[in-house]
Formats: C-alpha cells, sequence, structure tokens
C-alpha cells in the first residue's frame, strides 16, 4: 500500500529533477540581463510555457491519430509537431507580456520567449522522469541521471534556443516597427530547427546522440550572438 508521504516524495522528486535543467538555463540567461525582469513577471511566463504544452499536445495526439504511417508522411509530422509548439509558445508569451509596462526592451522579447521555452520543456521533463521512476521509493538514479544530461543539453537546450530565435525575431519586429513580417520568420526558423533536431533523434538515438547535441551547439552560437546584440539596444 502507498502512503502518502511516499507519494508526496516521490512527486516531489519527480518534480525536483524535471525542473533541474530548466533551472541551469534559466540563471544563465537571466544572469546575463543587465536589466532584470520582475520575478512574478518571470514566474507566470514559465507557467505560460507549462500550460500551453496541454493543448500542444492534444493537437499533437489529433495529428496523429489522422497521419498514416509511413516514413514519408512520418517526416511532415515532424514539422507539423515541432509548427504547434513553437506556434503557441509564441501566442501564449506574447499575450502575457506584450504590453506590459515590464516588457520595456528588445531583448526582453529573447528573455521572456526563453523562459516560456523552458517551461514547456519541464513539462516535456516530467513526464519523461515519471516514466522512469519503477515504483514509489524506487528510483533508478543512474538512468535518470543520464536521461537528466540528455535533455540538458538535447530538449531542454533545443526549446530555449527554438523559443530564442523567436524572441529575437519579435525584438526585431518591435525595433523596425514592423512586427508580423519578422514575428513570422522567426517562428518558421524556429521550426526549422525544431525539426531538424527531432529528425537527428529520430535517426541517430540508437547509435549517438552526439550528431543532433553538435547541430544545437552550432544553433546556439548564433543565438548567444543574437542576445549580445540585443542587449544595448533601448526603445
Amino acid at each position: 500500500m502507498v502512503t502518502a508521504q511516499a507519494l508526496i516524495i516521490q512527486v516531489l522528486t519527480i518534480i525536483g529533477i524535471a525542473l533541474s535543467p530548466a533551472i541551469i538555463w534559466l540563471a544563465f540567461f537571466l544572469h546575463e540581463d543587465e536589466n532584470p525582469e520582475p520575478v512574478m513577471l518571470i514566474i507566470r511566463t514559465f507557467l505560460i510555457g507549462m500550460i500551453v504544452s496541454a493543448p500542444a499536445l492534444l493537437l499533437q495526439i489529433l495529428v496523429q491519430m489522422v497521419t498514416p504511417n509511413s516514413n514519408s508522411i512520418l517526416l511532415g509530422s515532424i514539422f507539423i509537431y515541432a509548427a504547434i509548439e513553437e506556434t503557441l509558445k509564441f501566442f501564449g508569451t506574447y499575450a502575457l507580456v506584450n504590453g506590459n509596462p515590464d516588457f520595456d526592451e528588445p531583448v526582453d522579447a529573447m528573455i521572456y520567449m526563453i523562459v516560456a521555452g523552458l517551461g514547456f520543456a519541464t513539462v516535456e521533463n516530467i513526464f519523461i522522469v515519471a516514466s522512469l521512476m519503477k515504483s514509489v521509493g524506487n528510483v533508478d538514479f543512474m538512468e535518470v541521471g543520464q536521461m537528466i544530461s540528455l535533455r540538458l543539453v538535447g530538449a531542454t537546450l533545443l526549446h530555449t534556443l527554438a523559443s530564442a530565435i523567436i524572441g529575437y525575431y519579435w525584438a526585431k519586429g518591435i525595433i523596425s516597427q514592423n512586427r508580423s513580417h519578422f514575428i513570422i520568420i522567426g517562428i518558421s526558423i524556429a521550426v526549422i530547427v525544431h525539426s531538424i533536431f527531432n529528425y537527428l533523434v529520430s535517426q541517430f538515438q540508437d547509435v549517438s546522440i552526439l550528431i543532433p547535441t553538435l547541430f544545437l551547439v552550432g544553433v546556439s552560437f548564433f543565438v548567444f550572438s543574437d542576445f549580445e546584440k540585443l542587449k544595448d539596444i533601448v526603445i
């Protein structure tokens, strides 16, 4: 019989492990922000990223239900899944922070998109960690440790970078006063990056995670460069 105390410990363990990759990336980017954002708005944005994961999952299930089981169609599904996630992350963040007086610098667009992306990734991490819990109080910590390492440099970083790309182009739209044009470009590039990573994982996960990881490392150079460009711009 599972006791209430054991269940609480299990739930807290799952949440703590799932949050760890997001906390690391969040600490890095918030440290780089020279004008820190309000803590409560950061928390709300993180929660928005978590919340939009629910409709994203439902839409992906619907796509899966109507998708024939063939390799050519499944490749298209990878793109559709990525489009669903990136679009919902953007609109959730936009609805929350656009027009907020604390949203007052172009770099804020990248910050808040990154936070939302980390919230989204955390929900994925929770499900994965939960699946690795053999039973209450029985955790394969070696397996969980390997998973966290892969999530830190893999899927969590993917959501961070893809969201940051959207944020960068959102910021460019703010600067040029042509938001719609640049937002469409940003979402499109983020979807392409997301799709390429998912495709590489599907092709090489049984051999090595190195190839998709190297792809993200390459993307990260551009994202970090874009972040630095925006830090000194004031609107």
